[in-house]
């Protein structure tokens, strides 16, 4: 497991819980900066000052047979999928097989699991506790989160831990009482009445969530006017000497299906600023390639729910369009959204006035975020219209979007079919390759008396059965004769059979076949292609070459390096990557 990131508490006076509240019981296992910020954090919000009470290794100052205070659990994994060492002792304990199924009945808990899915059995330890749980009769006041260290942990873990105070305030009045909440409401408002006007706090977790929800599709009208009614009476008091902001908005928001852009991260300052004028045009996220309107013909998800990422194919209609391309070719996407559904999501967040206001984004001086950075997806000096309109998401798909040429593209198939070609394109870089098979395939239909050369694929994902990409196309593909050699690799699935070596990645596959490829590449002027992910993958695959040209040819590294120098020279060493 790699090194955690602390996540930021919300503000201590988002909600405070009843006074009655005993406690809030706190085990952590791996991960202790983090686990002192959910504490803190829960500490600010009761007025009982021994409370909460945590445990870096489980029940060494209470028992959890007898307490009936809410449990959370922040949790680590191991390398090989084990808990980390401190939970040992706990796991052990509930694996007990002597105990009833009821041993944990009256226990309410939440718990975040901590991995990394570049290792084989991500956030296993979690897991492992969260299922023993529900076998012994726990019962969750809050769903479970995965935190990925792979792609971000605070991607996870800060909105998890902003949920998790709704979820306990909610849990306290389903077991405290409304009379005993409606006293702690009542205390909160104070002194959410005594803050600056630009920051809230939140005083009724249900009714707020209402006003921030835009998606009510499913709805009457009828039933969002009520709601409406219903919201305003409960905040009204505190909303007359507020105003609208980027993060909090004036009810209501709930008639139309909308999606509200999210809170920025909690590293990040946002102020609007005056603008002296000036105004952005759409040329600024254009590039100087003609613009073409072309419908979107399909849309489809092709990993399956429970897949780690989500994949979508798009298929764009350009037959009514003067686009000159050939399979390896790719394209900007230029996407608005619509005037007028910007003009509406201004108008209920009550920055009409100040839509051409200009967004200032900084990171915050005293944040203890590693590797805080701007979102790159923001440019600077732009205006809140702007971001609005090009820059955030606040539709699905449209029926219609605008596409340009990307130029200078040398990621082509030779011009001799002949020759051998070789395509490496795990997740989502086999996409160009797709095009490469479908172009050859209709080459060998009308020219089925020509020579073609070999055609090898290397792609990788997680599962097979979760986001095993057009794995339909590349049988079909295979099937007849189109791609002569398909080699997959599944990082997260076990072996077939124990004997197997793991064959987790691209490069693992390469490197087993490396006589075959050094002879396509350096005595039958074939042609290697490699598309997907720079930071990792790509520079994997380039050691792996390095070494299979070293090995194969009998010369040192450096050598080997200029070999590939000269393939990359000689256009026969192409890369599509992106970081």
């Amino acid at each position: 497991m790699r090194g955690g990131q602390k996540a930021t508490p919300p503000s201590p006076a988002h909600c405070d819980w009843p006074s009655s509240v005993r406690a809030l019981h706190l085990y952590w296992f791996g991960r202790g900066a983090l686990a002192a910020t959910v504490c803190a954090g829960a500490g600010a919000r009761t007025a009982e000052p021994r409370s909460p009470r945590a445990s870096p290794a489980g029940p060494s100052q209470y028992d959890l047979k007898t307490e009936t205070a809410p449990l959370v659990v922040v949790v680590s994994t191991t390398g090989t999928g084990d808990p980390p060492d401190t939970a040992r002792k706990f796991v052990k304990k509930i694996q007990d097989k002597t105990l009833p199924g009821d041993f944990f009945a009256h226990l309410r808990y939440g718990l975040l699991g901590l991995g990394d899915s570049e290792y084989t059995y991500f956030c296993n330890g979690g897991k492992v506790i969260d299922k023993r749980l529900q076998e012994l009769g726990a019962r969750h006041f809050y769903d479970t989160g995965h935190a990925d260290d792979c792609v971000g942990l605070e991607l996870v873990v800060e909105p998890w831990i902003d949920g998790l105070w709704a979820a306990l305030t909610k849990h306290f009045v389903s077991s405290k009482g409304i009379e005993e909440m409606s006293v702690a409401l009542t205390t909160a408002s104070t002194v959410s009445q005594k803050m600056d006007p630009v920051k809230p706090e939140l005083i009724h977790i249900e009714s707020q969530v209402e006003l921030l929800r835009l998606d009510d599709s499913g709805r009457k009208d009828s039933e969002v006017l009520e709601q409406n009614a219903v919201n305003r009476d409960q905040s009204s008091a505190l909303i007359a000497e507020l105003e609208s902001s980027l993060t909090r908005s004036i009810p209501p928001l709930s008639q139309a299906s909308l999606n509200i852009p999210a809170l920025p991260p909690e590293y990040l300052q946002v102020h609007l600023h005056e603008s002296p004028g000036q105004e952005e045009s759409q040329e600024s996220v254009t590039s100087v390639d003609p613009v073409f309107q072309v419908p979107v013909s399909k849309a489809v998800q092709l990993t399956t729910n429970d897949a780690i990422k989500t994949t979508l194919l798009v298929e764009l209609d350009i037959s009514k369009t003067d686009f000159s391309y050939q399979p390896g070719d790719a394209f900007n996407l230029i996407c608005p959204n619509s005037d007028s559904e910007v003009q509406s999501l201004l108008q209920r967040l009550q920055l009409t006035d100040q839509r051409e206001h200009l967004v200032l984004l900084k990171i915050k001086a005293d944040t203890k975020k590693k590797g805080a950075a701007l979102p790159q997806h923001i440019p600077e000096r732009c205006s809140l219209q702007f971001i609005l309109t090009w820059c955030l998401e606040i539709r699905a798909v449209p029926k219609k979007i605008s596409i340009s040429p990307r130029t200078a593209n040398s990621f082509h198939l030779p011009n001799d079919p002949s020759v051998p070609i070789i395509m490496v394109g795990p997740g989502t870089g086999v996409a160009p390759f797709i095009g490469f098979l479908q172009h050859r395939e209709k080459l060998q239909e009308q020219h089925p008396d020509e020579h073609y050369g070999a055609m090898w694929l290397f792609f990788g994902c997680r599962h097979q059965e979760r986001d095993y990409l057009f794995r339909e196309e590349l049988r079909h593909f295979h099937k007849h004769g189109i791609l002569t050699h398909l080699k997959v690799s599944f990082s997260r699935d076990s072996p077939a059979r124990e004997e197997q070596a793991p064959v987790k990645y691209v490069q693992d596959n390469i490197q087993l076949h490396s006589k075959q490829l050094a002879r396509l590449l350096l005595h039958e002027n074939g042609y290697i292609y490699v598309c997907g992910d720079a930071k990792n993958m790509a520079r994997d695959v380039n050691d792996t070459l390095v070494e299979i040209i070293s090995k194969e040819v009998g010369v040192d590294k450096l050598d080997a390096m200029k070999t590939l120098a000269t393939l990359k020279e000689e256009k026969r060493y192409l890369q599509d990557i992106w970081s």
